[in-house]
């Protein structure tokens, strides 16, 4: 599955969640190390909106027919000094600017989001530096690796 789409700044908050161990861990399966402390928001384009929703049938948050053949990794929530941590759904894919270049991350999808036509993308690397992209910058996602 290929998405495209926009990079766009995001409300800055997603690094109170990203820091916390428990989800660190979990990061360490799907990315094969710790995530950078942030998440890189794509704005899609209307053409990847429909690939895009069937990642949330997946995750549980629309209803449809799940396609079989997308692998997708648990997040799972936590409580901790009485606050709430939600899970997520992941999947492993890359992400390039140039279609030549890819860098290893994943797409995913918080149980509680508002986010329907943009994609959060984390990875072991700060994206922004490492693709390099900036607000503005068109991206495409490969969802599940060519290795």
């Amino acid at each position: 599955m290929l998405l495209s789409g926009v990079v766009s700044s995001g409300l800055g908050r997603a690094h109170v969640f990203m820091a916390q161990p428990h989800y660190q861990e979990q990061f360490k399966i799907v990315l094969g190390a710790s995530a950078w402390p942030g998440t890189l928001n794509v704005d899609l384009d209307m053409d990847s909106i429909s690939s895009y929703r069937k990642l949330r049938i997946i995750s549980g948050l629309e209803d449809g027919d799940k396609d079989a053949s997308i692998t997708a990794t648990r997040i799972m929530g936590f409580e901790r000094d009485g606050r709430s941590f939600g899970g997520a759904t992941a999947f492993v894919a890359e992400i390039s600017l140039n279609g030549e270049t890819w860098v290893d991350c994943a797409v995913l999808i918080p149980d509680l989001t508002r986010h329907t036509e943009t994609a959060e993308v984390i990875s072991k690397s700060f994206l922004r530096e490492s693709i390099p992209c900036g607000d503005g910058d068109s991206v495409s996602i490969r969802i599940g690796r060519t290795d």
